[in-house]
């Protein structure tokens, strides 16, 4: 199926009206809720210190742990996953809730195997990591290159285009018309306020999040009849429209899964087979919670190890939750508003949501818009604002870092500090555009289903990035050529599929795909198990025929060698040395210009007040670079969380077995 055919230029009216956000109350309760953040943001901004690298990108290692999982789950927890997650329920149930339980497992990683190695070789960015422990800059530029394909292909515009859904529904717009309004606040809101800024709105962000949800949870629940007339319910809604003319959609397009309550499916007709999901996903949630920059980010800021485990137990704690705010959301959703939800016949769902192939993208917006009352409804929706908000500008500063530091600066070595920053704001111009052109993709691919779309395409990209830092960390003789070529094939295959996958189109159970069943046969979640062990074979068999790396370039950087006290001799170190003068340097020196007021506010908005960072002397360097290497715990605090890490496995054993 031709991708064209099914994707309108513009959506369509919906042929009933919705209650719109357009009362007192509603507007209200947005422009409070958007000041409280921004107030928060602002403080944040102007009580920490932004003049260090270590200030601006760490917080100076001085957040407590509460912040750290709160941030962890705010920037995990988007409008993407609302608007996905509770589409993907709707569809087929709860199964997707294993995506997210298998996170209690990786925080646990993330906190007590990988944050570690990383605070002992003192880096700030993976690909900086990549570089300490592989030396050259080919994978440092490529890492850079491939996390700006994955932030475009997945984030970016998954992203803008549920929070474009929330809008066109409370609002009214076109969905185009929606992408630019929401464009313009995240202009407005976004202002440089360094790592501290963000964990703290997102802290603010994340209780309002539960809250409202939760407030949704029972009106949801009380509307349907409580829990056993929600699963009983779920399995009736099938929608009254299933043929026109000469079409008749086959039953098991419309009519809910017999498995809908399951977590574990058929290995080979289920959706989402248990071996794709226990293996599959393991690699996927491997590659998001332990090497991505944003999550990464935030537990390198915290004051201490302990700190660290702690923000990432809370984390853990708290993705129990989607199951029922999100997910099950989803599905009383199809349950109160069936036909819309669940329609099949591509010209009504073209008639209700502007796209043929399925409309299940919209069941949480819609519960929230129809059953949430005047006031509350305005509270949603500015929580999923803001959340869609506040990833948006984490990535788009990821972005932009990993475009200007890595990848800038290899064409401009000499580029001034100013220079620098106003390159990376043109270029989230240009990942806005692209990510904008990508939209109709994400609407029509996976059937409409964006956590599928999302999963799908990190199941294509992610796999050879988990299977490198794996090898990295836990196998020394891994070395710099067969890491690139393990990198280089990987996504090649990765690539291959992906491409065929939207050439061909995904298509739908109503329309399928014309895709060969070679290529797009394979579950997307066995293929990343595929790929995963692809790229290991590869890894291991090109360093097995190549120089290993002395243990003198090592200390500190892989898990043998992770408590030496040896001095580490860095790889390249000569041409670090070179490229060590800061470029600002030169701008600093001479007489300081007076700047005007707007130009002074102007620096500020724009994080071009760079002057006012302290000059440190060289004992506090050392002091300053001794705290942010520094992984030691109090044996009280590290009996505590050990044991908390414990529990937070057993629960999530226990989740598993219940649903199974």
């Amino acid at each position: 199926m031709d991708i064209s055919t099914s994707i309108p230029l513009t959506t369509a009216a919906p042929p009933e009206p919705y209650e719109r956000i357009r009362n007192a109350a509603d507007i209200s309760v947005i422009v409070i809720y958007f000041l409280v953040v921004m107030a928060v943001g602002l403080w944040a901004m102007l009580s920490t210190n932004r003049g260090t690298v270590g200030g601006f990108f760490l917080a100076g290692r001085s957040m407590v742990w509460w912040p750290i999982g709160a941030s962890l789950f705010a920037s995990n927890i988007g409008s993407g996953h609302f608007v996905g997650l509770a589409g993907t329920g709707a569809a087929s149930g709860i199964a997707t809730g294993g995506f997210e339980w298998n996170a209690l497992i990786m925080v646990i990683v993330l906190g007590w195997v990988f944050v570690p190695i990383y605070i002992k070789a003192g880096v700030v960015t993976m690909p900086e990591y990549l570089q300490k422990r592989f030396g050259g800059k080919r994978i440092q530029v490529y890492l850079s290159v491939l996390s700006l394909l994955l932030y475009i292909f997945t984030k970016i515009s998954a992203d803008i285009f549920s929070g474009a859904v929330f809008i066109q529904l409370a609002l009214g717009l076109d969905l185009y018309v929606a992408i630019v309004v929401l464009l313009i606040i995240t202009g407005i809101f976004t202002i440089t306020g360094g790592l501290s800024a963000v964990i703290y709105t997102d802290a603010l962000q994340t209780l309002i999040m539960l809250v409202g949800s939760c407030i949704l949870v029972g009106f949801a629940f009380h509307e349907v009849g409580g829990y056993d007339a929600f699963t009983e319910k779920y399995m009736q809604a099938i929608p009254s429209i299933t043929s026109e003319g000469n079409f008749s959609a086959p039953q098991e397009c419309y009519t809910p899964r017999e498995d809908a309550f399951h977590i574990f499916r058929d290995a080979i007709t289920g959706d989402i087979p248990w071996p794709g999901l226990v293996f599959g996903m393991s690699i996927l949630t491997l590659w998001y919670w332990c090497t991505d920059q944003v999550i990464v980010q935030r537990c390198l800021s915290a004051k201490n190890m302990s700190h660290v485990k702690a923000g990432c137990i809370m984390c853990g704690y708290l993705k129990i939750l989607p199951m029922f705010l999100i997910i099950m959301m989803g599905m009383i959703s199809r349950i109160l508003y069936t036909d819309r939800i669940a329609c099949v016949v591509p010209s009504e769902c073209e008639r209700y949501c502007g796209i043929r192939v399925g409309c299940t993208n919209i069941a949480f917006p819609i519960l929230v818009v129809e059953l949430m009352p005047n006031g509350l409804r305005g509270l949603m929706l500015s929580v999923m604002m803001a959340s869609l908000i506040s990833s948006l500008t984490s990535v788009f500063n990821s972005a932009s870092t990993l475009f200007t530091m890595d990848l800038y600066t290899k064409i401009r070595k000499k580029a001034t500090e100013r220079e620098l920053m106003i390159v990376g704001r043109v270029f989230m111009l240009f990942l806005i555009a692209i990510s904008i052109a990508w939209v109709p993709i994400v609407q029509s691919a996976q059937s409409g289903q964006l956590f599928d779309y999302i999963q799908s395409i990190t199941s294509y990209l992610g796999p050879p990035i988990a299977a490198l830092f794996l090898l990295a960390i836990f196998w020394k003789r891994t070395n710099e050529p067969g890491a690139f070529w393990g990198l280089i094939f990987g996504f090649l295959v990765g690539i291959s599929r992906m491409i065929a996958e939207f050439a061909y189109g995904t298509g739908s159970c109503v329309e399928p795909s014309n895709c060969p069943t070679i290529i797009c046969g394979v579950h997307y979640l066995y293929f990343a198990i595929i790929l995963f062990v692809i790229s290991i074979i590869v890894i291991v068999a090109v360093s097995l025929l190549t120089k290993p790396i002395p243990d003198v370039h090592l200390h500190r950087l892989c898990w043998s060698l992770r408590n030496s006290k040896e001095e580490r001799i860095d790889l390249d170190a000569k041409e670090e040395e070179i490229q060590e003068p800061p470029p600002e340097a030169m701008e600093i020196e001479g007489p300081e210009k007076k700047k005007g007021i707007f130009r002074r506010a102007f620096d500020l908005f724009c994080g071009l007040d760079q002057g006012k960072g302290p000059k440190l002397t060289k004992e506090e360097e050392e002091a300053l670079k001794m705290k942010m290497t520094d992984t030691s715990e109090v044996p009280l605090w590290r009996t505590v969380v050990n044991i908390n890490g414990v529990i937070l496995l057993t629960v999530a054993v226990f989740c598993y077995a219940y649903f199974a």
